[in-house]
């Protein structure tokens, strides 16, 4: 039934349980690719808003990451043999997050904050949703811990960087 509004399609795998024990190589991309994660107020925000999962929920173990100009890539390891969030507010057992709700809170988090900051109460800092990859064994997080490390070097080449992008290319 089409009812005028627009309906998104799940990039997500369908029928995975994103709550379980695994590890997610995740992307996040400032909105219009600005590069204004470039100013080390902001890169700063975001940095400790991801810092904030691990702290505020148990079953979340960070890996490698990077701030990028105007793109975030990180490593989180769901452990669901560490618990629950430490925020819960009764004694009862908390839920544990899936990725999609922990990803979520990482944006809120740094958009409150980088909005703050620049007086924009509201304003769209992230691109909507988010990249992920399911990480199936250690040589893919071998692979992919050593990406996030040389991606500073390589955001010269990057076709994220805006300059490269309106470089014409050459046939």
């Amino acid at each position: 039934m089409n009812d005028g509004r627009r309906h998104r399609r799940s990039i997500r795998l369908p029928g995975y349980d994103y709550t379980s024990n695994n590890a997610y190589f995740v992307t996040m991309v400032i909105k219009n690719r600005e590069c204004f994660l470039e100013d080390p107020r902001y890169s700063e925000i975001v940095e400790w808003s991801w810092k904030q999962l691990a702290t505020l929920n148990d079953h979340v173990v960070l890996d490698e990451y990077v701030v990028m100009p105007n793109h975030f890539h990180g490593i989180l390891v769901i452990d669901v043999r560490r618990g629950g969030s430490r925020t819960a507010p009764t004694n009862a057992p908390a839920a544990r997050k899936p990725l999609g709700r922990l990803i979520g809170s990482f944006k809120t988090m740094a958009a409150k904050r980088i909005n703050l900051l620049r007086d924009a109460p509201g304003l769209e800092v992230w691109q909507r949703n988010y990249y992920e990859r399911i990480i199936r064994d250690e040589a893919e997080l071998g692979r992919i811990r050593q990406y996030v490390i040389d991606n500073p070097a390589n955001w010269l080449a990057d076709p994220e960087n805006p300059v490269v992008a309106a470089v014409p290319r050459s046939s």
